[in-house]
């Protein structure tokens, strides 16, 4: 089958062009709005900002804001993988797309823990930061796994709190200071609605 005839296939019968129309017009519609309104673009930034898009990172947003490693990384230098473009994005993908389903399903603990990935990934990093530190050490070739199977430590078992602290609960700063999002709703559409509110 020809490029033509694949595309003529794909074109509705006359009666069902409108309603095809709209339909894809409504489906385009909904998918800029989710994009706008979870910030997506943002996503693909190195902006610290991006992890408090869902308010659940907050705690982790203002421990690492007022930690030494502000001066020097961001979220993504740790937690998303630097050895290719690929393995980066794709990691980012999964890791973002795993964040939104809990969130929006609210299925995120009290206490947030990183997840076995992300550990590995955090762990590469930091001796790829500090590989200068290291590099007389054994600790230059560990892993989360063979932490696992008891063949050495990880970085963090003994440097607690670098650079988050020790409480992670989301109820632990309920009035902590992180960058506010943005209102979803146009700014015109705010002020309809308060003048008809006033009138």
């Amino acid at each position: 089958m020809n490029l033509k005839k694949i595309i003529s296939s794909l074109i509705p019968p006359p009666q069902w062009r409108a309603p095809v129309i709209i339909a894809i017009g409504v489906i385009f519609g909904l998918g800029f709005v989710i994009a706008h309104i979870s910030n997506a673009t943002s996503y693909l930034s190195d902006d610290p900002k991006a992890c408090v898009n869902c308010h659940v990172m907050n705690p982790q947003f203002a421990t690492w804001q007022r930690s030494s490693h502000a001066r020097v990384t961001t979220c993504n230098d740790c937690h998303v993988p630097h050895d290719n473009f690929i393995r980066t994005y794709l990691f980012k993908a999964s890791d973002g797309l795993r964040h939104a389903t809990m969130f929006t399903f609210r299925l995120e603990p009290q206490v947030i823990r990183i997840h076995e990935a992300g550990r590995n990934v955090v762990q590469e990093n930091c001796i790829r930061c500090h590989s200068d530190l290291i590099n007389q050490t054994n600790l230059i070739t560990m892993t989360g796994e063979s932490a696992d199977h008891g063949n050495g430590k990880l970085c963090w078992d003994c440097h607690r709190e670098v650079p988050h602290g020790r409480v992670n609960s989301l109820s632990s700063f309920p009035f902590v200071r992180v960058p506010q999002l943005t209102p979803v709703m146009p700014e015109w559409i705010e002020k309809n609605i308060s003048n008809e509110k006033s009138n």
